[in-house]
Formats: structure tokens, C-alpha cells, sequence
């Protein structure tokens, strides 16, 4: 196995896309200024969507809330987005004006657009351009872009907040109050961290709860202060201001387990103004909940391990394994595609698994010694322990069963899904991040039980597991794409949703002439975030509290 070492290097070499797995996510904050509306008489109502350009086209991400009746809108709602350092990420953000009576684009009126890079926003921190109209004309209106890295801390806070015995600022009615909250940066200037919704005629009003990353509402600084302003909502825009506050996150976690915070809300202007005056009312933090994220490499360094399963197609499909045009041919200098695929992906995950002994199973073919045709036997034709040693062990394996089989069929890929699902489950028993089933499936064609297996998915997106599935050779994968649920989502035959993504797919020719690297880090690029959505989703934390850990944590 001399001649295969190249491979295994270059393998390895891959390794770096583990060490920082779940790349740097960046939050995008957006203003404007000066939109003009078609129609002079009233302001436009603004939204600004965010598009991303994948393949020459322009998709939709995300899209801010609509501020009605604004020329100058600061939007409260952030974009999150991934930041890949080696790639060139263009975005475009388009400002709509959105009718009150309709929330769709259908009757919108665009009001500019800009485009750039995310890494022209990420270098510059604060990117401010011209919004183009059709045509490429520049008018009077701007957009300004603030980009923050969210590094280390992913917790999120939950706040709910309510107020009693506000001002009334109406004639007619009661005062129509809304929150805001800015977080007053170093240099002086503060930023939008949320805006609550506007509660009508109500001088008593319990907001919305909300969740807002740590990241943003502090930076990950206990002690920053925080301004916290009330008005009261005008339909023409001109909100009246009602009171202020000041405060820190260090304050507001005194609102944790069933305690309150409360603040008195002052106008600067009364207070100077009025001898006996008291207050314009007070906002009650009712609650204040941290909820810990944890990341993929606080699980794997809490000892969560990955156990690492191969399936390998030994129908008919593939041609005899001698004659040399077949895809199982074993040439003593190259080896062919299914060994390429194993040992790319296999040696990235051998890194995270303590005992390196790997299941490894065939599907498809005829087995000795009765030559009944199996969709899950082992590979080493030991059914009690069907473990190899070292990617190494599987390659051996493979190479010393072929000879012995009868290559036949249909492609059945269920078996085996249900096979890893079972262990899979057992280990839900134990409530722990202590192992996360990966299940490699390298097959030549369509599979001919894709009922079977999209109930089988549905079944394992509800467990500790992944399933990467290569395709070798040429044959037409379309209905593969689909068991991968990038384009929309997969269900079962009876309508039941995956509850996560759990299924990437890649054909190997994609990457016939790249290294193993790419073809490594194509298949595994969404791994470290299946499996912290999953513990994440569970509630489950790493097993131990690693220093690395330990030292990112906020001290309530």
C-alpha cells in the first residue's frame, strides 16, 4: 500500500479546515439616509433586503423590518452571515419602500441599491456608499453598513421588559410606547441594539420578549453602559420622547431566576424644568435569561467522540472488478474512486475518534457462503465485530472481500441507515455529548429505495448522526440532490419534516482532477454545525468544561 501514502498525505493536510470549524460569523447592522419616495407627499415605509451572489445569481438572505414613515431609518434587525476569509462573497442591499397594506416586493417601490464585497465591509468595519436607482443613477440617499465579527461568545440573552405609569403624550388617547436599546460604544457613538414593538394606547405596556446575541447587546462586556429610551409611536414618524435610563448587562442579570429590575424612566427636560417632578414612569425587566452556545470544538475537547462508519456499493452497476473499466478495478499504482472518496473523508475523521476502529459495511452484492444478496453486511465477513483498524483496516478490508463477492443488487441504501440509527439511538439513552455517528455511504447510482431512505433521514435527523453520501462514476445523481436538503426540505413519505439537515451529497467527479482536500472539505464543511445544532438543540452540553472553554465563558 506504498503507492497510496501520497494520497494519505494530502489528506491530512486537510486537517486545518477542523481548526476552525464553524468560521467566523459577522453581523451586518444598516442605516440609511436622505430615501426619497416617489410620491412627495408622504415618507416611504423602508425595508432593506440583503441579497447574496451564488453562480452569477442574486438570492434572497434576509430582510430588516419595515420602518414606517422614514427618510432616515436605523434598522433595528441585524444580518448574520458567514465570512469566508479565501472566498469572494458579493452581496447587494436593496432598499424597498413597502406599502402598509402589502408586505410583499409585488407593489414595493425601489428606492436604491448597493453592491459590494463582504470582505470590503469586514475590512473597513464601516462601509457607507450611494444608493443607485435603475439605471445606475446616484441620487441623494445612502446606506451605511457596520460590520461586527461574532468571536468567541455565541450566548444570547432573552429579555422581557414592561413599563408602568408612562407619560401620556396623546390628546386623544394613551401614549402608544415602544423601547429602544443602544449600546454605547468606545469611541463614543452608540448603536441600536433592539427595538421592541410599538404596544397601542397603553401607558402599562409588557413588551415582547426578545433574544439578542451577548456579542451585540455588550461585547462581551459586562460593564459597558446601555441606553435605554421610550417613546411614544406617531404615525407620521415624529416619535415624542417619553424618558430615558442608563444601564449595564451586569445590572439586568440581577432579573434572573424569578427577580425583577427596575429602572426609573426620566425626561431630562422635565426634571430640570419641574420642581416635584418624579419620574415618567418605570420599566420593569421582568426577566433576563443567558442561554450558553456551545461550539463544535467545545464538544470535541469535552471528549465527544466521532464514530466514523463507511458503506460501501457493491452492486452490478459498477462493472466486474476485473475487467479494468470497472469501478471497483483495483490498478496497483492508482487507486480508484472509492478508495480516493474513503480515505479523504475517512482520514479527517479518524483525528476525533480515541479507538480508531471503524464499521465498515457493503451493500448490493451476493456473500458467501449461500450468496444471498445483503444491504448491510461487514465488509470484514465478521457480522459480531465488523470494525477495521485505521482507515488503513478498511482499505485492506475492501481490496481482500472483493474477490469473494457476486456483484448484483437493487441499491438499497435504507438498511444501512437504520443500521447506524440504531446505535445512534442507544446512544441518546445516555443524554451526553459523548459520541456523533458519521455515516459515509459511497455508491455508483440512484438508488432504487428512496421511500425507505427518506423515512429512514426523517428518523436519524432526530440523532447524534450526519450521513455524507459520495457519488462514484457518471451515472445521473439528480434524485440524489434532492435526499440533501439545501434546495428546500426533505420529508418522508408520510409528509414528516426532517428536523435538521442532516444529509450532504457530492459527486465524486466534481472533484476527479482536485485534491483529496477539497473533496474533504466539500463533504464535511457542514459537520461541525450538524452536530452543535444538534447537542445545542438538546440542550446538551459538552461532558466537561474545558480550559479552552472555561476561558470564554461569561461570569454572570
Amino acid at each position: 500500500m506504498k503507492k497510496m501514502s501520497n494520497i494519505y498525505e494530502s489528506a491530512a493536510n486537510t486537517l486545518g479546515i477542523f481548526n476552525s470549524p464553524c468560521l467566523t460569523k459577522v453581523e451586518l447592522r444598516v442605516a440609511c439616509k436622505g430615501i426619497s419616495d416617489r410620491d412627495a407627499l408622504s415618507k416611504p415605509d423602508p425595508c432593506v433586503i440583503l441579497k447574496m451572489q451564488s453562480h452569477g445569481q442574486w438570492f434572497e438572505v434576509d430582510r430588516t423590518e419595515v420602518i414606517r414613515t422614514c427618510i432616515n431609518p436605523i434598522f433595528s434587525k441585524l444580518f448574520t452571515v458567514d465570512f469566508y476569509f479565501e472566498e469572494v462573497q458579493r452581496l447587494r442591499f436593496e432598499v424597498h419602500d413597502i406599502s402598509s397594506n402589502h408586505n410583499g416586493l409585488k407593489e414595493a417601490d425601489f428606492l436604491g441599491g448597493m453592491e459590494c464585497t463582504l470582505g470590503q465591509i469586514v475590512s473597513q468595519r464601516k462601509l457607507s456608499k450611494s444608493l443607485l436607482k435603475h439605471g445606475n443613477t446616484a441620487g441623494k440617499s445612502s446606506i451605511t453598513v457596520i460590520a461586527e465579527e461574532l468571536s468567541g461568545n455565541d450566548d444570547y440573552v432573552e429579555l422581557s421588559f414592561s413599563a408602568r405609569k408612562l407619560d401620556d403624550k396623546d390628546f386623544f388617547s394613551k401614549s402608544d410606547p415602544f423601547l429602544e436599546i443602544f449600546r454605547m460604544n468606545d469611541d463614543a457613538t452608540q448603536q441600536l441594539v433592539h427595538r421592541t414593538e410599538v404596544v397601542m394606547n397603553n401607558l402599562n405596556p409588557a413588551w415582547k420578549t426578545f433574544k439578542v446575541s451577548v456579542n451585540s447587546l455588550c461585547s462581551g462586556d459586562l460593564d459597558r453602559r446601555l441606553k435605554c429610551i421610550v417613546w411614544d409611536w406617531d404615525s407620521n414618524g415624529k416619535h415624542d420622547f417619553i424618558g430615558e435610563f442608563n444601564s449595564t448587562f451586569k445590572e439586568m442579570q440581577g432579573a434572573m431566576e424569578g427577580r425583577q429590575v427596575q429602572w426609573e424612566c426620566i425626561n431630562p427636560k422635565y426634571k430640570a424644568k419641574k420642581k416635584n417632578y418624579k419620574n415618567s414612569g418605570i420599566v420593569i425587566l421582568n426577566q433576563c435569561k443567558i442561554h450558553k452556545m456551545h461550539s463544535f470544538l467545545d464538544y470535541i475537547m469535552g471528549g465527544c467522540q466521532i464514530q466514523f462508519t463507511v458503506a460501501i456499493d457493491f452492486t452490478a452497476s459498477n462493472g466486474d472488478p476485473r475487467n479494468s473499466c470497472s469501478l471497483h478495478y483495483i490498478h496497483p499504482y492508482q487507486p480508484n474512486e472509492y478508495l480516493k472518496a474513503l480515505v479523504a473523508v475517512g482520514e479527517i475523521c479518524q483525528d476525533y475518534d480515541s479507538d480508531k476502529m471503524f464499521p465498515a459495511f457493503g451493500f448490493g452484492a451476493r456473500i458467501p457462503p449461500e450468496y444471498k444478496v445483503s444491504h448491510d453486511f461487514a465488509i470484514n465477513f465478521n457480522e459480531d465485530n465488523p470494525e477495521c483498524a485505521g482507515i488503513q483496516g478498511v482499505v485492506e478490508a475492501y481490496q481482500s472481500c472483493l474477490p469473494k463477492l457476486q456483484l448484483y443488487g437493487p441499491t438499497n441504501i435504507a438498511p444501512i441507515i437504520q443500521k447506524v440509527a440504531k446505535s445512534a439511538s442507544e446512544e441518546t439513552n445516555t443524554k451526553e455529548a459523548s459520541q456523533y455517528f458519521i455515516l459515509l455511504i459511497l455508491t455508483d447510482g440512484v438508488i432504487t429505495d428512496m421511500a425507505d431512505t427518506r423515512e429512514a433521514i426523517v428518523h436519524a435527523s432526530h440523532l447524534p448522526m450526519s450521513v455524507i453520501i459520495v457519488g462514484v462514476g457518471n451515472a445521473d445523481f439528480s434524485d440524489m440532490q434532492m435526499l440533501d436538503g439545501d434546495d428546500g426540505i426533505l420529508r418522508s413519505p408520510k409528509g414528516e419534516p426532517v428536523l435538521r439537515d442532516i444529509v450532504q451529497f457530492v459527486p465524486f467527479r466534481n472533484f476527479k482532477h482536485a485534491s483529496p482536500a477539497a473533496l474533504a472539505k466539500s463533504v464535511l464543511a457542514e459537520v461541525p454545525n450538524q452536530v452543535v445544532d444538534y447537542y445545542n438543540g438538546k440542550g446538551i452540553k459538552p461532558k466537561c468544561m474545558s480550559e479552552y472553554e472555561s476561558s470564554r465563558t461569561l461570569a454572570p
